[in-house]
């Protein structure tokens, strides 16, 4: 085909898809990575007391948008309220907070694939830490996406997972089931609980969750005996001293989590399939096949991956 008729059909496909299509949209198809895309994947909760105070949220925004690339223009938000975060403490430490409490706030970004990567500010998240979000999310099926957890001033974090799990069901549209919000939550209560009461770092608690919960999965046990053994043996292993009290709260922890891993694993590949989903790309996909099978109809263009290699000759891999 001659140079001409080449350049008069592809324009006349550009035309035509460029009645239908926004340009943005086009873009993100010939340049897959570009920021530009705005925050669909993105979701961010406030805590009530930081969304109703507008430097609050000038921080925390900020701090959002050093931690990605993506645009937050779109951004999927909403509010954590005190009833939200009491609606849970209620049944598992009694506590009571106020609208003036409610700080800790949480980013999800499901353009980051691979496995869970969980951020805390902790130079103003005081309590929560990184493994212990981590730990509580596998609880309720959550192993992918990029975490981001901060507050305008020091807080405890505690708050922040019910913001975090609700984020999750505004960047995939999964909502997650209340048994595993209810496994997640508790977890995230008996190990900050466990810290408050002894002199052991929220680390080595985490760890001490986490290699339980992965103990009595292979054991695939519920039974809160078999588990306060599990527990003891870690740790002493670990030289870590607890009360029985505690050991006794982390083993309810423990059995409520592996009751809801059917659900959890279920959860799971939900949001894997969403996360490594072509959906957003199919039909421009296509429409460059189309168009590269006019201009050079003997090469097969792999759409694929995250770039699209026009000319073999000139590269022999994609970054």
């Amino acid at each position: 085909m001659g140079a001409g008729k080449i350049i008069g059909v592809v324009l006349v496909v550009f035309i035509i898809f460029g009645l239908f299509v926004p340009l943005d949209s086009v873009t993100n198809i010939i340049s897959p990575n570009s920021s530009s895309s705005g925050g669909d994947d993105i979701a961010i909760t406030y805590g009530q007391t930081t969304y109703d105070n507008a430097n609050y949220k000038d921080i925390v925004d900020d701090y959002f948008k050093s931690k990605t690339s993506g645009s937050l223009s779109n951004v999927k938000d909403t509010i954590i309220t005190a009833n939200d975060v009491n609606k849970i403490t209620s049944d598992i430490s009694g506590r009571t907070y106020n609208e003036n409490q409610i700080l800790s706030c949480a980013m999800v970004d499901l353009n980051k694939k691979g496995s869970l990567k969980v951020d805390v500010d902790d130079s103003k998240i005081t309590l929560v830490t990184e493994s212990m979000y981590k730990s509580a999310l596998n609880s309720s099926g959550i192993s992918e996406g990029y975490v981001v957890v901060t507050s305008p001033t020091t807080a405890t974090g505690e708050s922040a997972l019910a913001g975090v799990m609700k984020s999750y069901e505004k960047a995939s549209g999964k909502e997650i089931p209340d048994e595993l919000k209810d496994a997640a939550n508790k977890e995230i209560y008996t190990q900050t609980q466990v810290v408050n009461e002894s002199n052991v770092s929220a680390d080595d608690v985490a760890d001490v969750v986490s290699e339980a919960k992965q103990k009595a999965a292979e054991e695939n046990t519920t039974d809160k005996n078999t588990i306060i053994n599990i527990i003891t043996n870690i740790t002493e292993n670990k030289n870590i001293n607890i009360t029985n009290s505690s050991v006794d709260n982390i083993a309810d922890s423990v059995s409520q989590s592996q009751s809801v891993q059917d659900q959890a694993n279920n959860y799971q590949s939900q949001i894997s399939n969403y996360v490594n989903s072509d959906d957003g790309q199919t039909l421009f996909a296509k429409i460059w096949d189309f168009i590269n099978s006019i201009i050079n109809p003997s090469k097969v263009v792999d759409t694929s991956s995250d770039d699209i290699v026009l000319n073999n000759s000139s590269s022999n891999s994609t970054n």
